[in-house]
């Protein structure tokens, strides 16, 4: 079996101001402070002679091509990136950016947040638009049934509520 993996489909090209912000703030933070620390003690390793076994050295050049991955990985991101700024019109349906209330068969309640791939965080309730419970709910109505394929079979849940804050 060879090495090869397909690559992978890019998530929605969605984010609300405040994911932006903390990509470009990580992004800052990589490529202003971090990346001429870890520079200066590759430096400063390289002095010292061989380099064969010197882990300063060594782990230091990992981390950089770890940052300059990730700095390429963000700088094209963002370029790509839509930032939504408003709330839609139709305040019933469920677009980016909504907050949704739903309920399952035992009544248990959770409250979710629909956002882009690169601001999710369960944690927090922040749920991506490219999972299969956020694609289920896109474009569905309070008081609405939705049915979806989740990790243990399928799952029927109710949208017990739709509201939207202004995203800043």
């Amino acid at each position: 079996m060879g090495r090869y993996r397909p690559p992978t489909k890019p998530g929605s090209f969605y984010i609300t101001p405040k994911g932006e912000k903390a990509l470009r703030d990580e992004l800052h933070q990589l490529w202003k402070i971090e990346r001429p620390q870890v520079t200066a003690v590759v430096h400063e390793a390289a002095k010292n002679g061989d380099r064969s076994e010197n882990g300063d050295y060594i782990y230091g050049k990992r981390r950089l091509r770890e940052i300059d991955s990730r700095v390429r990985f963000l700088t094209k991101r963002l370029d790509k990136l839509e930032v939504v700024q408003g709330i839609p019109e139709q305040q019933d349906k469920i677009f980016f950016g909504a907050w949704v209330t739903i309920e399952d068969e035992d009544g248990e309640q959770q409250t979710y947040r629909i956002v882009g791939p690169d601001e999710f965080d369960l944690k927090l309730r922040k749920l991506s638009m490219d999972s299969p419970l956020a694609k289920a709910l896109l474009g569905k109505c309070e008081g609405d049934d939705i049915v979806f394929n989740a990790p243990e079979g399928e799952k029927e849940l109710y949208i017990a509520k739709v509201s939207y804050q202004a995203i800043a």
